[in-house]
């Protein structure tokens, strides 16, 4: 049997951001040019594969804002999540199971995070 984990909503919350920090984070950086300074494009085959790369325009200082500001966000939700003090109350040998939980605790509803399928 499952243990079940009753996260409090500060934490679920602040998972959930995480989760749409990270998501945010991730289609801006890849809609973004690949090298933050404008720089030249080049090709090389001396490799193991061959890598190319278009010339970059470099990000606008806009961009590069809104990359820190959500890198930052990302960085205080990770401390407030798994520092929280909920964790000092999970036994040591289960705050990894907990954690991964926690992780996907979006996709059940509050307090059905260890319910067994029937």
């Amino acid at each position: 049997m499952a243990t079940t984990y009753d996260f409090p909503s500060d934490l679920r919350a602040g998972q959930e951001e995480l989760h749409q920090v990270r998501a945010e984070l991730s289609v801006l950086l890849k809609r973004l040019p690949w090298s933050v300074e404008p720089l030249d494009g080049f090709s090389d085959d001396n490799g193991w594969r061959k890598v190319e790369r278009p010339a970059s325009p470099g990000w606008t200082a806009d961009e590069q804002a809104e990359v820190e500001k959500l890198r930052r966000r990302e960085h205080e939700l990770a401390v407030f999540v798994s520092g929280h003090r909920f964790w000092a109350e999970v036994a040591a040998g289960d705050r990894m199971e907990a954690r991964t939980r926690l992780k996907h605790a979006h996709a059940t509803p509050p307090g059905e995070e260890a319910r067994e399928p029937s």
